[in-house]
């Protein structure tokens, strides 16, 4: 295996990116892409609608052959705000750890996917690896989507697998939670509170509403079926609202966001269904006969599936021999993965890093996470691709 200092310097320049989801990514994309082609590596770009965001793909070896994906997201969590003991956005060595924003999720595996490209270069590999970076990650898996899609209309073969890089202190995931969030506004009547009989108050019936999603949960939780899972059942969370202007004025509009973190056959839409149901059929026509103007409306925020990997599949099982382990986790924060298995690519969660140091002040990664993961995809690479 090379030495892990290629792999260090590249991931110091890309902590140096604030690709905080709220930003552009296509400086570090750009960066990554002239790494690239400095190489001899062609890669192609999959922007967002506007241009201000992209997906990048890169394939390494023979392309009309099944080939095997590396795919990391390259956008961060906000750090303001957070006690840093530097600059997050400055990677910083000490105690064989590399400190930044994004250093463990997960710019430290997209660091070391692309310490590898000199090393695959040299390799007369037999099927592709396929480099498969995308954007908005944190904010509800957005980018992946469109940049799967281009695989699948341009690659002249599906891939045998995904490696999806986040951290888990390279122990297989195989399988997380989907989620769906939206955004509730109820729409009522103002008035004078003496005299609430001719006002529709919208923050009574958000309440409402929102003692309707409490009592989902409870009955969720009370009927466990996620084994492997913390919690071990599909959960329901309020976590934002934002009503009313003073207390004698009977509020005529509140807000309030809420999600269901799922379990990998739970469907979010079918949920969110069942919500909008309760709003339709029981609060709606109460508020109506007040004001045939009152209602309530809902806005998806981000829906993204959860993942079940196919322990049979030989992608899978070859994976899980490499990192000789014959189980896997499952946890309750969502990734790629979910997208890659749906759009019909096998898929396994691992990566370097600590997932709880993640989005945290001094988030790190450590090194010795960095040569593990580099050991295990040399040899993932060995045994299906050379």
């Amino acid at each position: 295996m090379d030495d892990i200092g290629p792999t260090l310097e590249i991931l110091d320049r890309l902590i140096g990116f604030d690709t905080v989801s709220a930003n552009s990514n296509l400086p570090l994309i750009d960066h990554v892409r002239l790494h690239l082609a400095g190489l001899g590596v062609e890669s192609e770009l999959v922007a967002n609608e506007d241009g201000t965001k992209a997906n990048l793909l890169a394939t390494i070896g023979p392309p009309d052959t099944e080939g095997i994906v590396l795919s990391g997201h390259t956008d961060v969590v906000p750090a303001a705000g957070q006690a840093w003991s530097s600059d997050p956005f400055v990677a910083r060595r000490a105690d064989e750890r590399v400190y930044g924003r994004g250093a463990a999720d997960m710019k430290g595996f997209v660091a070391v996917a692309l310490g590898m490209v000199p090393s695959l270069l040299g390799r007369d590999l037999r099927r592709p690896v396929h480099l498969a970076f995308s954007y908005d990650e944190e904010v509800g898996c957005k980018g992946v989507p469109s940049l799967i899609d281009h695989m699948r209309d341009h690659l002249p073969r599906t891939p045998m697998g995904c490696i999806v890089g986040e951290p888990t202190m390279m122990t297989p995931v195989i399988g997380h939670k989907g989620k769906i969030g939206a955004r509730c506004t109820v729409h009522g009547r103002t008035g004078h509170s003496a005299l609430t009989h001719e006002a529709v108050n919208a923050v009574m019936y958000a309440g409402r509403l929102i003692a309707h999603l409490h009592e989902t949960g409870t009955t969720l939780a009370a009927t466990a079926e996620g084994p492997g899972f913390v919690p071990p059942h599909t959960s329901v969370s309020v976590g934002r609202i934002e009503g009313g202007s003073q207390l004698n004025i009977v509020p005529d509009r509140c807000t309030f966001e809420f999600e269901f973190r799922l379990l990998p056959d739970d469907v979010g839409q079918d949920r969110l269904a069942a919500v909008r149901r309760y709003a339709s059929e029981v609060l709606e026509p109460e508020m109506q006969r007040v004001d045939p103007r009152a209602g309530i409306t809902f806005e998806v925020l981000m829906d993204y599936p959860g993942f079940a990997a196919d322990l049979d599949d030989p992608f899978v099982a070859t994976c899980s021999e490499l990192l000789d382990t014959d189980e896997g986790g499952r946890v309750s924060f969502g990734t790629e993965a979910g997208w890659f298995t749906k759009k019909g690519m096998k898929s396994l969660v691992c990566g370097p890093g600590d997932i709880a140091v993640a989005h945290r002040p001094d988030e790190y990664v450590a090194v010795d996470q960095l040569v593990l993961c580099r050991s295990f995809l040399d040899r993932l690479v060995t045994r299906l691709a050379t």
